[in-house]
C-alpha cells in the first residue's frame, strides 16, 4: 500500500497509478489514501483538520471549506465535526480519515483496515458507501480483516499468505482450488441415519459426524460434483432435507486453509 500511494520507492520493477509513476505528484493527485495508523493534530476539530487537508492539496479556503462539509455528510459526521479530535472514538476516527480520503474526489482509494473500530450500523453505512463509489467509476482497494463484511461488497479478493499472494478470485471460486480441505456441510433430515450410509457411499465424502438429533456434518471434497450427486442421491431416495447449510464456505475458512495448510 506504501508503494501503490507513493510513500515508498520500488527497489525493483514499477508501481504506476493511472499512467504515472506513483511517487510522481501526477500520480498522487488520483489517489485517496485511509491510512491504517491513527494519527491526528489532535487539537484540531474533526472539520478543521479535512479542511486543512483539502487546503494543503491546493484548494482556495471557500473550496476546502465546500468539499469538507460533503465529504463529512458523506460519512455521517456533519453533526459531529465540530469536537477536537482528541474527544471522538475510535469510529468517529475513522470516519474521519476516510473522509479526508475522498475531499479531493479521487479515482484511486486504497483504505487500510478502514472497517476497524466501526460498530455494525457503522459498517453497514461504510458498505453502502463503497458501493456507491463503485457505481461512480472509482477503484478501490481495500485490506481488511473483517472479510465476512467484505465478502458482501466485493466479487474480487486476493488472499495474502505470508508475504505472497496465496489466490486470488472469488471466495467460492478459491474455494473450488482447495478440493485438498474437505467443505463441511451440516444436514438435517428425519432419515438422518439412512441419509448417513447412503453418503457413505459417495466417493467425494471423507467423513461424517453426527450433529443433534437429526443432522449430521458430512466433510466432502469436490464440492460442486459432491451436490450433484447429493442432489441425485435425494431425488432418488426420496429424502426429505429440512436444513442444508455449508459451514465453512466463506471467505474466513478460505483465509484459514490457506495459512493453515503445509503447501
Amino acid at each position: 500500500m506504501k508503494l501503490a500511494t507513493g510513500q515508498l520507492r520500488p527497489d525493483i520493477g514499477t508501481v504506476s497509478v493511472l499512467g504515472h509513476e506513483a511517487w510522481s505528484p501526477a500520480a498522487k493527485i488520483h489517489v485517496g489514501y485511509c491510512p491504517d495508523c491513527d494519527r491526528f493534530y489532535e487539537e484540531m476539530s474533526g472539520r478543521k483538520f479535512v479542511e486543512t487537508m483539502a487546503r494543503l492539496f491546493g484548494y482556495t479556503r471557500s473550496e476546502a471549506r465546500r468539499r469538507t462539509g460533503e465529504c463529512l455528510e458523506m460519512v455521517g459526521m456533519a453533526g459531529r465535526a465540530e469536537r477536537r479530535l482528541a474527544g471522538y472514538s475510535k469510529g468517529m476516527r475513522q470516519r474521519i480519515k476516510l473522509a479526508q480520503a475522498l475531499v479531493h474526489d479521487p479515482q484511486l482509494l486504497i483504505l487500510d483496515e478502514p472497517l476497524g473500530g466501526i460498530d455494525p450500523i457503522g459498517r453497514q453505512e461504510f458498505l453502502v458507501l463503497f458501493q456507491k463509489l463503485a457505481t461512480q467509476e472509482k477503484c478501490l482497494v481495500i485490506s481488511s480483516h473483517e472479510l465476512e463484511q467484505l465478502e458482501k461488497l466485493t466479487d474480487h479478493v486476493a488472499v495474502m499468505a505470508r508475504g505472497r499472494i496465496a489466490a486470488v478470485g472469488t471466495v467460492s471460486q478459491i474455494r473450488d482450488l482447495l478440493d485438498d480441505h474437505p467443505l463441511s456441510i451440516l444436514i438435517a433430515s428425519d432419515r438422518r441415519s439412512e441419509l448417513a450410509r447412503a453418503l457413505l457411499n459417495q466417493p467425494d465424502v471423507v467423513g461424517i459426524d453426527l450433529a443433534d438429533s437429526d443432522a449430521l456434518v458430512v466433510r466432502a471434497r469436490n464440492p460442486r460434483r459432491f451436490f450433484q450427486d447429493f442432489t441425485q442421491l435425494i431425488l432418488e431416495e426420496n429424502i426429505e432435507i429440512r436444513h442444508l447449510e455449508a459451514l465453512d464456505d466463506s471467505a474466513h475458512a478460505v483465509l484459514g486453509y490457506l495459512l493453515g495448510g503445509s503447501r
